[in-house]
């Protein structure tokens, strides 16, 4: 028979044996993710919408017992949108051990980033910045989008532009990447269904007056107008076109411009408005209808507008790329990330090795009451492979 001391001793090993297992599970490292967006100024807002689902995504992770048995952490700097305070804050979060990045809103902050990645041993997954070369002549192993880029949103509007009668058309951008982007974007299309672009205007980031640009839409004789504004500047621009009678006498649509958010603000002076819908509460597949329920539990008496549904898109390929790497080095999860396909909120979508861009679906529609709530309405779906051409070549990595 062993004796007493062997009997403790067995014992005090098969408990440390257990203890060790846990620990093993328990040392696994967290998954960090530093989100540089824009907690202030003119996008402060949208950045509140980054913050508000990229907590949702963590805390839902969480409950489930993390990613990869990870505990997922997430840290917040402001940008205030500008591109050199974005390259700082990324530098500050990576230099922190938050090298997955997310989040910034202007298609320059991730033009900034980018670039940077290699030397930050990080990666960057843009949810909303939209300019073309993110994913073109600026692209990098370390930098991907899931949301759409500019050329996106100008194949989703071409087929309504090419039926409307209005030939002159305006153009009232931000003067920033993305602004001009969808400017030549729009004027692209417009010539391709025998339309002209009388006037473009690019007004710069806060701008409080519009009526300089109003004055000289309303001078060119435009017929319609297309906006490619976010934010404060789209609700200035709103409130003030409203005032000078120019949203009565143009048909407008735009991008970013008429958003969930937006809508509730502008109120009645935003039915009508066309626009590109990226992503709307109302798509209807099954992951988008079980994130409305649980947005809903948790944000009571609210749905998901449009960029909180697009951070959490990118929260999703994050987590997935993470489970598949089972990893959270940024080299390697941007290994599983490429040429993989994802679950997201639009169904099965792939992220394309050629040049990390999420190939989704797009949408159009308008303004218009839905249960006795002004909402931005989708009218047309454009499938996604049609919606996200081939890659035109100038990714080069």
């Amino acid at each position: 028979m062993p004796t007493r001391r062997q009997v403790l001793f067995a014992c005090a090993a098969t408990v440390a044996l257990g203890l060790s297992g846990v620990a093993s599970a328990a040392d696994k490292a967290p998954l960090l993710i530093g989100v540089p967006t824009a907690l202030t100024g003119p996008y402060g807002d949208l950045g509140e919408q980054v913050r508000r689902a990229v907590n949702f995504a963590v805390d839902e992770a969480n409950e489930s017992g993390g990613v990869d048995g990870r505990k997922v952490q997430v840290s917040f700097l402001d940008t205030q949108a500008k591109a050199e305070l974005a390259r700082q804050q990324g530098e500050k979060l990576s230099l922190g051990g938050y090298k997955i990045l997310t989040g910034s809103i202007a298609s320059g902050e991730a033009l900034a980033i980018g670039p940077m990645l290699e030397r930050w041993d990080a990666m960057f997954v843009a949810t909303i910045n939209k300019a073309d070369d993110i994913t073109g002549k600026s692209c990098n192993s370390r930098l991907f989008r899931a949301n759409h880029p500019d050329y996106s949103d100008a194949v989703t509007v071409a087929p309504w532009l090419a039926a409307r009668k209005e030939v002159k058309w305006a153009v009232m951008g931000s003067d920033t990447a993305w602004g001009r982007n969808s400017g030549a974007s729009f004027a692209k299309a417009a010539a391709a269904s025998g339309k002209t672009v009388v006037t473009d205007n690019y007004a710069s980031l806060g701008s409080n007056d519009f009526a300089p640009y109003i004055q000289k839409i309303t001078d060119s004789g435009a017929q319609g107008l297309w906006v490619a504004l976010a934010g404060r500047d789209a609700i200035n621009f709103a409130t003030q076109a409203k005032q000078f009678g120019l949203l009565d006498k143009v048909t407008t649509a735009s991008v970013s411009f008429v958003t969930d958010n937006t809508v509730k603000t502008l109120g009645e002076n935003s039915k009508g408005i066309y626009g590109i819908i990226n992503y709307s509460s109302t798509l209807d597949t099954p992951e988008n209808k079980a994130f409305d329920a649980k947005w809903e539990k948790k944000y009571p008496g609210t749905v998901p507008a449009n960029f909180e549904g697009e951070a959490y898109i990118g929260m999703q390929l994050i987590f997935q790329a993470v489970q598949k790497a089972e990893s959270v080095n940024p080299a390697d999860v941007s290994k599983a990330m490429e040429g993989t396909t994802f679950h997201t909120l639009y169904g099965q979508s792939l992220m394309r090795k050629e040049d990390h861009q999420l190939v989704v679906p797009n949408f159009f529609g308008v303004v218009g009451a839905l249960n006795g709530q002004l909402r931005p309405l989708i009218t047309n779906t454009v499938p996604a492979e049609q919606a996200t051409p081939t890659p035109d070549g100038s990714c080069k990595m």
